[in-house]
């Protein structure tokens, strides 16, 4: 059984930094390594490495992609060989675009404990460096129509936060973090209420200070949606041409609201979208689908 230690206050900062609370991020990576180790230890290690060897190693990456979740391999590391045996080098920061080949960051530690600790930090790196890659693909699509692309919840229990912020470092916005932050009104809700201006009023009247977004299927409703205050308005399946009449009623309505347009989008079409004058696309794929970045952990 290893003993993991405490993260030092540098690499607090740096999760902090990065918009991430890092006593959620120690609780998540001990999860990670007692599903490795469920209070044993490695055996591999242990039985072929001396107790005070030690190597430095080098994470590469194998594919073209956005690097994300640097922070996060420098906590997988301390929290298994000790910030004081061990050191952490960051040689590209997180957002950058890496070819193949590109180093990205130099370890020195202990060697057993540095291969203990090895796929819990590559599977963090690897997948949000996935979705931070996918997410640029849809931003290089978007750019120059004056659209960005967003997240959603559709996210991996537990990983959200970190999910979220590789979406950050591929260049997407986020949407609400959870259901506490902000309501969105979606068409199961509009049926329970009773109608769009009645479900936006029982939400202000709950919470008056969060900003609510309404959701709608249909040129009508969307007025609806604008004319009982929604801040913003999610249009739902619209063909472009009828996104460019939602873009064209909501200025006539009210230009400060904001449209975000979901259902069907892929990246192919996603320039066509752009163009219609919407100002976010919604994408769940960002978080729910993207394939991991192959990157690698060599021994020099």
């Amino acid at each position: 059984m290893i003993e993991t230690h405490a993260l030092s206050a540098p690499t607090v900062a740096m999760l902090a930094g990065a918009g991430l609370d890092a006593g959620a991020v120690g609780r998540l990576i001990a999860v990670a390594l007692d599903e490795d180790l469920a209070d044993g230890v490695d055996v591999t290690s242990v039985a072929t490495i001396p107790l005070d060897l030690v190597s430095t190693a080098t994470f590469s990456a194998r594919a073209h992609g956005v690097i994300a979740g640097l922070p996060l391999v420098a906590a997988v590391i301390e929290m298994v060989c000790g910030a004081t045996t061990s050191q952490f080098e960051q040689l590209v920061a997180d957002g950058t675009v890496v070819e193949p080949g590109a180093e990205i960051a130099r370890v020195t530690a202990p060697t057993g404990l540095l291969l203990t600790a090895e796929r819990t930090a590559l599977n963090l790196l690897c997948h949000l460096s996935g979705v931070a890659t996918l997410t640029n693909r849809w931003v290089e699509a978007l750019a120059g129509t004056g659209a960005r692309v967003r997240d959603t919840r559709k996210t991996t229990p537990g990983l959200r936060a970190l999910e979220k912020y590789a979406v950050r470092c591929g260049g997407g916005v986020n949407h609400r973090m959870g259901l506490f932050d902000m309501a969105l009104v979606k068409d199961n809700h509009v049926a329970a209420a009773g109608g769009v201006a009645e479900a936006y009023g029982l939400v202000k009247d709950l919470a008056s200070t969060i900003p609510v977004e309404i959701e709608v299927d249909s040129i009508d409703g969307l007025r609806a949606a604008i004319e009982a205050g929604a801040d913003e308005v999610l249009i739902d399946n619209f063909t472009p041409d009828q996104m460019r009449e939602a873009v064209a009623v909501r200025d006539e309505l009210n230009r400060a609201v904001t449209i975000e347009a979901s259902g069907g989008l892929t990246i192919e079409t996603a320039r066509v979208v752009g163009a219609t004058g919407v100002d976010y696309i919604a994408v769940g794929e960002l978080t729910h689908s993207a394939r991991v970045l192959d990157i690698g952990l060599d021994l020099a």
